[in-house]
């Protein structure tokens, strides 16, 4: 009798961690989602993070809310100014099922250079890197099993506080929502690219080496022209000289030209890519010779090489490049650089390789 006594008030206690158990299995479970077919587009996922952000110092405690819409004034400053910054990093799933970040400390300086531009103020490094991780937990059954892709989570700065005259926001809000993706970008294992001779990306002095949402709508237009001719995308030149190759839309470039890789500098005009950097690191790790120096036109075609990279693009080979009536093809594939600083790379981000460089960050 006594034992059936005690069996009666442990069974609900046994009900109660059964239930704990199920419930954590199911929050690591993947979402019911087909892989195969992840490409790169908006795939709304459980939860978006939110922080109201007045003044230098003064942070609200950020928090996670189910993904929606959002309430803003109508005279905002982001709508009314374009007082506006947005990120873009990836959370990577390993090979033993656990989850990584590469490099968020970064995306969190980059941003915080933007906000001091656009006299925002913008959260500190180690706030912004715990948001992205409390991001990605609460989202984990969307990031794509190992070799199907990456969870792309986007974190925003904007000015959301009322505004009439011109001037900063008095309130802003950062924000980050997430969304899985496949290994290629829209373009596919490799890039066809038109030379873009009147529009440029930026100018000096503007917020070319700054992810402003105001740098990219402008550029809308170019791209469109030249997809509608059959092209990736554009490749932009300097707005000084028009001599020099800068950027693609959203991306950083590099050519291989005798065995030495150069890229345009950061120096005012180019966005200081963390992809970018990553992949500078590697190939001087590898033993490359690579430079950082005003890259005419006439060099890249006349290059062995051309290569993109970005959050979004990883490293994509290019395979022409087209100016005018010219069309110059390249190296692509197993044999060429590119694809060996991209397999490089994506070992690290993914956890296939033990991360010598220190740039991973497991959240699980």
């Amino acid at each position: 009798m006594t034992n059936l006594y005690s069996l009666s008030y442990l069974l609900p206690f046994l009900f109660f961690c059964i239930c704990i158990y199920l419930n954590r299995n199911n929050d690591e479970a993947y979402v019911n989602f087909n892989w195969d077919k992840l490409g790169f587009g908006l795939t709304p996922t459980d939860y978006i993070y939110i922080m109201k952000i007045s003044g230098k110092d003064n942070f609200s405690e950020g928090s996670l809310s189910r993904y929606g819409n959002i309430e803003i004034s109508p005279s905002a400053a982001i709508f009314n100014y374009g007082q506006g910054l947005f990120e873009g990093l990836k959370a990577y799933r390993r090979p033993d099922g656990g989850i990584q970040l590469f490099r968020p400390e970064l995306n969190a300086l980059r941003m915080k250079n933007g906000a001091d531009r656009l006299c925002m103020p913008s959260p500190p490094v180690d706030v912004f890197v715990d948001a992205v991780k409390r991001t990605v937990i609460a989202n984990q059954r969307w990031v794509p099993p190992p070799g199907k892709g990456s969870l792309y989570i986007r974190p925003l700065l904007m000015g959301s506080g009322a505004v009439l005259g011109i001037g900063p926001a008095p309130e802003c809000t950062f924000l980050i929502f997430t969304s899985p993706i496949g290994n290629w970008y829209k373009c596919g294992p490799s890039m066809n690219l038109y030379v873009e001779n009147e529009v440029p990306r930026a100018t000096p002095g503007g917020t070319g080496a700054i992810k402003s949402i105001t740098n990219y709508s402008p550029v809308f237009e170019a791209v469109n022209k030249a997809k509608a001719k059959g092209f990736t995308d554009v490749l932009f030149l300097d707005a000084t000289t028009g001599k020099n190759v800068e950027e693609v839309s959203s991306c950083n470039v590099f050519i291989v030209k005798d065995n030495v890789i150069l890229t345009p500098p950061t120096n005012g005009t180019i966005l200081p890519g963390v992809t970018r950097k990553s992949i500078i690191e590697i190939a001087l790790h590898l033993k490359y010779k690579v430079e950082e120096r005003d890259v005419p036109l006439m060099d890249v075609l006349t290059a062995d090489e051309v290569f993109c990279t970005g959050t979004a693009v990883g490293v994509t080979a290019v395979a022409s490049v087209t100016h005018h009536d010219k069309r110059v093809e390249y190296r692509t594939g197993e044999k060429s650089i590119s694809q060996k600083l991209r397999v490089m790379l994506t070992e690290i981000q993914t956890g296939v390789v033990e991360d010598k460089m220190g740039w991973t960050m497991q959240i699980r």
